[in-house]
């Protein structure tokens, strides 16, 4: 499977604003560091399906951990 240029991005990203190592990804992902690597360095995006899925599955949970902070059956303020 081939990972698009936006994935690579928001993976990128993502790890960004998590303050991750490349060993804590491995860690966070179940994808070995070499093939990250290869990913973010090396222009690789021709990947297994297991590991399109593993990182497609982490930038899921990423998202959906994100978005639970800000759910909008949030209590509303009172305007009085």
């Amino acid at each position: 499977m081939k990972l698009s240029e936006n994935q690579v991005i928001a993976i990128k990203r993502k790890r960004g604003e998590l303050d991750m190592s490349i060993n804590g990804l491995e860690k966070a992902t179940g994808v070995s560091r070499w093939t990250l690597i290869s990913i973010f360095k090396h222009d690789h995006r021709n990947v297994s399906s297991k590991t399109f899925k593993k990182l497609n599955d982490w930038l899921i949970n990423q998202y959906e951990l994100a978005t639970a902070n800000v759910h909008p059956t949030k209590e509303v303020v009172n305007n009085e």
